[in-house]
């Protein structure tokens, strides 16, 4: 028996909404128990390992004596390098690797830790809505004020800064923003990048970019970077990850860069809450920046694929999607009359299927379900056979 009052918490933890990726990790576990063959698209969690030469370089710097002791607390000198060299070859950015450039435990804990580091309680925070959890759950833990900035489809699920009110836009603090865009996979012109630096310089309010999926773009489409636009990184930081790209998710191992003050607050924090990241998978990570661009084809080349398969099986159950540009995932219509959670339910209990509700990721996710890359063309294919037969398909209006 638990007592009362060892229950009590805090009260930042009744303002969190239930994490969704957790509720689906008990469902799932339950659908196991029961014996069914799970198709897992529900996280972004890339399938495989990371590459033989990121694997290589980890083994080796294991038998190195001094990287199993604490690193430095900024990350080690050779992954800021190699950090700050990415950016000058992908985005002709130059940044200081001394200053500029700060490793993460993944880029999860930077986005939150840095709401942490930034806001006040009642500081008002610009979110988009849908938008990847940390964005808004960073800022609720650290007893921040949500604006919500709703996207829809008939504007591509690009941010409008038209509608965000003046009284709003003055008082606002911090502008979280993902493109490519997850959950929505919307891709973003340059010339968004130039006008919310714009609109963040005349309010001056704090941009936080996160550009997870930098890499994984195709049909030509090469994603912007928030510091390659004039002036964002006096005001900017833009986080990065090594999970998507490199398939080290489990590895977590991200990165920060941009303006060196915004980034020695968030060092500050960091300093007192954990001793950084493990060397060996700073130097594995090292490795995976300095890969040759044969990995990132094969990559990019791999999700096109699954991309392609899903939307003509999907089409021919009455689903017409637009191919993305970019990222790892679908964003899918619900059939009308159905929230996303039932959806994804119905789904999971008729199939075996495992999608993520959109409601997961805010209010504006809501008649969605995200569907992730993470599975080879076969069991793909096997996943589109099981909805032909469980007979799901699209219904645009509610049958009469």
């Amino acid at each position: 028996m638990t007592l009362d009052w060892i229950k009590s918490r805090a009260d930042r933890l009744s303002a969190l909404p239930p994490y969704v990726f957790a509720r689906l990790d008990e469902l799932k576990a339950r659908a196991r128990e029961q014996g069914l063959d799970l198709i897992d698209l529900g996280m972004g969690n890339p399938d495989g390992s990371a590459p033989q030469p990121v694997i290589d370089a980890a083994i080796a710097a294991l038998s190195h004596p001094p990287n199993h002791g604490y690193p430095p607390f900024e990350g080690t000198a050779s992954f800021r390098k190699a950090i700050t060299s990415w950016y000058e070859r992908h985005y002709q950015v130059n940044l200081n690797p001394d200053n500029e450039a700060l490793p993460l435990l993944g880029s999860k804990e930077g986005l939150s830790h840095l709401a942490l580091a930034y806001t006040n309680p009642g500081d008002l925070v610009l979110v988009p809505s849908p938008a990847y959890p940390a964005h808004f759950r960073g800022p609720l833990i650290a007893g921040a004020t949500l604006y919500p900035i709703l996207l829809n489809a008939q504007q591509n699920w690009l941010i409008d800064l038209s509608t965000i009110p003046e009284q709003v836009a003055q008082k606002a603090k911090i502008f979280y923003f993902n493109y490519p865009n997850n959950p929505t996979a919307a891709t973003a012109p340059k010339e968004f990048f130039e006008e919310i630096v714009a609109f963040a310089r005349h309010y001056e309010i704090m941009l936080v970019h996160d550009l997870a999926y930098a890499e994984i773009a195709f049909d030509g489409y090469e994603p912007t970077s928030l510091l390659q636009i004039p002036g964002a990184k006096e005001i900017s930081v833009e986080f990065h990850t090594m999970s998507k790209t490199y398939n080290m998710a489990g590895w977590r191992v991200g990165f920060v860069v941009g303006n060196s003050d915004i980034i020695q607050g968030l060092r500050t924090l960091k300093t007192n809450l954990d001793y950084g990241i493990f060397s060996v998978i700073q130097k594995a990570a090292e490795t995976a920046l300095n890969l040759s661009g044969d990995h990132i084809a094969t990559v990019q080349q791999r999700y096109q694929q699954r991309r392609d398969v899903l939307i003509q099986g999907l089409g021919e159950l009455g689903w017409k999607i637009t191919p993305p540009q970019a990222t790892m995932y679908l964003w899918v219509p619900v059939t009308v009359g159905m929230s996303s959670t039932d959806f994804a339910l119905n789904v999971l209990q008729k199939t075996g299927i495992v999608v993520t509700p959109g409601n997961a990721f805010g209010e504006g996710g809501e008649g969605y379900v995200r569907v992730s890359l993470i599975a080879e063309i076969d069991r793909l294919k096997e996943a589109l056979r099981r909805l032909k037969q469980a007979g799901i398909r699209y219904q645009s209006e509610v049958l009469v």
